[in-house]
């Protein structure tokens, strides 16, 4: 099993943007909101910008963005 690097919400959002075509839509102050659309379907997943993201903290915004753990690590 592979384990998360050390990423700030900053880093993920950047990986999120580029490589899996999400667009920020806003920010609530520490948290950004992304969204894209699949098949006629709205994704929506939410970032909060800390330093330093907890596992389960990202683990939940790839859930929400329909992403998997291996998948996130290959565009790291």
């Amino acid at each position: 099993m592979l384990k998360f690097p050390k990423l700030s919400g900053k880093d993920v959002v950047k990986v999120l943007v580029k490589e899996f075509a999400f667009e920020t839509t806003r920010q609530t102050g520490s948290h950004v909101v992304l969204r894209k659309f699949v098949a006629g379907k709205k994704i929506v997943t939410i970032v909060p910008l800390h330093r330093e993201l907890k596992t389960g903290t990202l683990l939940g915004v790839l859930g929400l963005a329909k992403i998997e753990k291996d998948d996130f690590l290959k565009h790291l």
